[in-house]
């Protein structure tokens, strides 16, 4: 079955860094574009950052471009979210997705930005 489990989340102060991974199972990881969406209180869930199939392909929302650089291994079937210069208004869950057929999300993990 189809598995997404994310990791790398933590408390960071204002104007740090962290570095989510979404380790994926039970598809043919390299077939499928992966997107990074987070959810913050009492906010609808938003799209972050998009990567094509092959990688070559990357989208981000304006809140976080030239900041969080999306990016994937086939080889270890991850998919990862480096976020830099991170910001009180990033504080979210964080959660993978995998774009096709099916509706599959990973658990989420927590992103606390404060000082």
């Amino acid at each position: 079955q189809v598995q997404l489990v994310e990791s790398g989340g933590g408390l960071v102060q204002p104007g740090g860094s962290l570095s989510l991974s979404c380790a994926a199972s039970g598809f043919i990881f390299s077939n499928y574009a992966m997107s990074w969406y987070r959810q913050a209180p009492g906010k609808e869930r938003e799209l972050v950052a998009f990567i094509s199939s092959g990688g070559g392909i990357t989208n981000y929302a304006d809140s976080v471009k030239g900041r969080f650089t999306v990016s994937r291994d086939s080889a270890k079937n991850t998919v990862y979210l480096q976020m830099n210069i991170l910001k009180n208004e990033d504080t979210a869950v964080y959660y993978c997705k995998r774009i096709g057929p099916g509706d599959y999300w990973g658990q989420g993990t927590q992103v606390t930005v404060s000082s």
